[in-house]
């Protein structure tokens, strides 16, 4: 699993986050990457409908705290248009703090390890 790191409100928690997954060992039962705009290179301004474009061209789950309704190229808004039966998620992490708690990380690849497999 490739996840894209949303630039713009999670780069720091996706770090812990990445610490938290390889310390529990979760890395040993999943192909798990995290990858930034920069690294794939990717406007640090596009928009919400090309992100989500890229990643599913590229195979790639979006890790993001934001899923706003604004706009037309909102993320949410283009969820709602673009998603097909096998369309990867979008990971949206409701409550930065929380990937302080041991649990969380875990839960989060568990579930998008499942979904990925269903697909």
């Amino acid at each position: 699993m490739i996840f894209l790191i949303d630039h713009n409100n999670i780069e720091g928690q996706s770090k812990r986050l990445w610490e938290t997954i390889r310390d529990e060992g979760w890395l040993e039962l999943v192909d798990i990457r995290f990858t930034t705009f920069e690294e794939v290179q990717l406007a640090i301004d596009s928009s919400d409908l090309v992100v989500w474009r890229f990643a599913q061209e590229n195979k790639m789950l979006v890790l993001t705290a934001n899923r706003k309704m604004k706009g037309e190229n909102s993320l949410e808004k283009t969820i709602r248009n673009e998603n097909r039966v096998d369309s990867l998620p979008v990971i949206t992490i409701g409550n930065v703090n929380k990937i302080n708690e041991r649990a969380y990380p875990g839960t989060m690849c568990c579930a998008s390890h499942r979904y990925c497999n269903r697909v």
